[in-house]
């Protein structure tokens, strides 16, 4: 077990390409890559437009840490949603789940820049429209559940790169939104004006991708390669209820059997996400500065940030590092990081400087892209293909878990 290089060529295997099985349909035009990476960034996007338009909610809203706040709820409301959905995944199917859940997105979208033009209309200290704001955020924690929980769920059931294709979207969707954050900047002035613009965009741009998705995720069942697997799911489904009979009294037990099986992987990726989301975004906004770079500093931090986070995810078709241990390792080695930036908050100069704190949150997005990608694409191929889903789910809440206490670790930078 080790690094595996993989190189181009249309055929899936277990090493991140196309089944070389003749039998298997291909993915024409890579169109389900296209498809699951969308998705992967549609779902993220709806936080990234919140968390970036973070300058206008705290102009609008000064008496309140708003990312903080933001990251909290969303975070908790989501692994609530998710707890849920573990508890009742056989009542309902993961293709309801997910549209309901991108309805609802496009619902709190949508409502962000209708209440700015009526209700708020650019005034500070309106707080009812805070608490309605918040409210939205909470929505948008619901419906991440409902729509992560399902697509990765769904992706565990394919071949591997689809997985990696989900988890690239979801870094392409921070880039994206941090590359509008930099030209929204440069063409806007940072007044209130400005700034109201810059948000709006933001969101309609999220909503302009999310109904994108909504689209895509209705023709994906359709095309040959995602018929071909949810036959096999059908038949493995079968076969096993053949040879154990009814399973729906054994379903608790089957996901206690599932939960014990990808622990290991859930528990490096809690440990992954709680370092990362102790340190970002919120340290990065509002606990470093630059005298050189002034505002642009955090924006630029962050763009780093998404974008060898985005690398980190990508890397996995080249090297495919199959060795589950140290993998896992390496995601409580990266505990390292709090004392490292602890030390540019309160150690000698030097570190305080930009260069120190712009290296560490590049290897902070690099080690959480790969490391994300790589686990998330292992964890589900260690259960029965018709298991698959539910292990991908249960990596989604152990995800979302470390989401959580990293977003309730982060008000410790402050004391």
């Amino acid at each position: 077990m080790g690094a595996t290089t993989v190189n181009g060529g249309d055929s899936e295997s277990t090493s991140l390409l196309t089944p070389s099985n003749p039998k298997i349909p291909k993915d024409s035009f890579h169109i389900a890559y296209i498809i699951y990476f969308t998705l992967g960034a549609g779902y993220l996007l709806p936080w990234n437009a919140f968390i970036t338009a973070v300058d206008y909610f705290s102009y609008l809203y000064p008496d309140v840490m708003v990312d903080r706040i933001f990251a909290i709820v969303y975070m908790i409301v989501g692994l609530i949603g998710l707890l849920l959905i573990v508890a009742f995944s056989n009542k309902t199917s993961a293709f309801v789940r997910i549209n309901v859940g991108m309805f609802l997105f496009v619902v709190a979208l949508v409502t962000v820049p209708l209440m700015d033009v009526f209700y708020v209309d650019g005034r500070v200290g309106v707080y009812a429209g805070f608490g309605v704001t918040v409210g939205l955020v909470g929505t948008c924690g619901i419906a991440d559940a409902l729509v992560q929980g399902g697509v990765v769920g769904a992706a565990g059931e394919l071949p591997e790169r689809y997985m990696q294709a989900t988890f690239a979207g979801t870094a392409a969707s921070g880039v994206l939104v941090s590359l509008l954050r930099i030209l929204t900047k440069a063409v806007y002035p940072q007044d209130a004006n400005g700034l109201r613009k810059s948000a709006n965009l933001y969101f309609i741009f999220s909503i302009a991708v999310m109904i994108l998705c909504i689209v895509f995720y209705n023709i994906a069942h359709r095309l040959p390669i995602i018929k071909y697997y949810n036959d096999l799911k059908t038949q493995a489904v079968n076969e096993e209820k053949e040879d154990k009979g009814d399973l729906t009294p054994d379903l608790w037990r089957s996901t206690l059997d599932i939960f014990g099986t990808v622990k290991w992987y859930g528990f490096g990726i809690v440990s992954l996400y709680v370092v990362t989301l102790s340190i970002f975004p919120g340290y990065i906004t509002e606990d470093v500065h630059s005298q050189l770079l002034t505002d642009w500093y955090p924006i630029l931090l962050i763009t780093g940030y998404n974008v060898f986070d985005l690398v980190g995810k990508s890397l996995t078709p080249v090297l495919f590092f199959d060795n589950a241990k140290v993998a896992i390792g390496a995601c409580f080695a990266r505990l390292l990081f709090l004392p490292l930036f602890y030390v540019c908050l309160h150690g000698p100069d030097f570190f305080r400087t930009e260069l120190p704190v712009t290296i560490l949150t590049c290897l902070l997005g690099l080690t959480n892209g790969y490391l994300t990608s790589l686990l998330m694409i292992l964890g589900p191929k260690t259960v029965q293909l018709q298991h698959t889903e539910i292990a991908g789910t249960l990596l989604v809440l152990f995800l979302v878990m470390g989401l959580a206490i990293g977003s309730i670790v982060s008000w410790f930078w402050i004391i």
